[in-house]
């Protein structure tokens, strides 16, 4: 009886990225754990994780951070949307907005948070603008950590920066889209939103399932801009994070409050898979 080959081709592509994974991720993920799990002589304990839910930081941190996820997500999607529906319209001009969108693609997270605190702080373009067009009379305190402007100034600077992140996934799913399956609702009678209802976003949901399952966790670990605009004003998990590992030098803390940020992060990441879940004969 012959002795089936077997192929070890697909196993030795996959062995980069396997071996990158496990390094870099797999492998500091489980000393995270080991370290908010453990106390310096080595036992099992809990007292960090009880530590962290004491904190008298924790609360207004993962409610900042569940404020932002909540005000961000929605208006990039629909932004992001709007664009991409205009760009499947095929306007004229609509390759030089395609460039436009994309632009806030190339800065960083600190580089927009610099960007739009220079907009908001005291002596600020905002302020300028409003001040030469006589609208103030002295400037206004718009990051006084006491009002809401500085959460505002972060959801301003977080759409501006990333919407063009849902933008590019949703025009690769649009993209993707077969125009019979548009031509022959047209051809039915379907108005223009029957047609978007109807037909684009049913088929366009494996590409807002990623888009917003990706930006959600990006939300949930926002820091840079947080730090940027708003400094100790306003706190998030990722910030507390930083500063019990930099600040406080308690490393334990810090695994901890990342492993509470991932299971955030998964929880989302399965309430997308579940709610905006595909069937493959829907696909095909």
């Amino acid at each position: 009886m012959k002795r089936r080959r077997v192929n070890w081709e697909p196993y030795a592509l996959l062995l980069p990225s396997t071996a990158y994974l496990v390094l870099f991720f797999a492998w500091p993920m489980v000393q995270a754990f080991k370290l908010g799990f453990q106390s310096d002589d080595g036992q099992f304990t809990l007292a960090y994780v009880q530590r962290m839910f004491g904190d008298a930081a924790f609360v207004n941190a993962l409610w900042n951070t569940l404020k932002l996820i909540i005000a961000i997500i929605p208006l990039q999607f629909i932004l992001a949307l709007i664009m991409a529906l205009l760009m499947m319209e095929r306007l004229r001009g609509s390759d030089i907005l395609a460039y436009v969108y994309s632009i806030p693609l190339a800065i960083s997270d600190l580089a927009a948070g610099l960007i739009w605190f220079s907009i908001f702080t005291e002596r600020g373009f905002l302020n300028s603008l409003l001040y030469s067009l006589g609208l103030l009379e002295r400037p206004y305190l718009f990051l006084n950590y006491q009002s809401y402007w500085p959460l505002v100034a972060i959801v301003l600077a977080e759409v501006w920066r990333a919407t063009s992140i849902v933008f590019v996934i949703l025009v690769a799913g649009l993209q993707s889209i077969p125009r019979d399956y548009i031509e022959a609702a047209e051809v039915f009678g379907a108005n223009w939103f029957q047609r978007v209802r109807r037909v684009i976003l049913p088929m366009l949901r494996p590409s807002i399932q990623v888009a917003l399952i990706l930006r959600t966790l990006l939300a949930v670990q926002v820091f840079a801009v947080v730090m940027a605009l708003a400094g100790r004003g306003v706190t998030v998990l990722a910030a507390e994070a930083y500063r019990w590992h930099g600040e406080y030098r308690n490393p334990h803390m810090a695994a901890v409050y990342a492993m509470f940020i991932l299971i955030i992060s998964l929880a989302s990441a399965f309430f997308y898979l579940r709610a905006l879940r595909v069937k493959e004969e829907a696909i095909l």
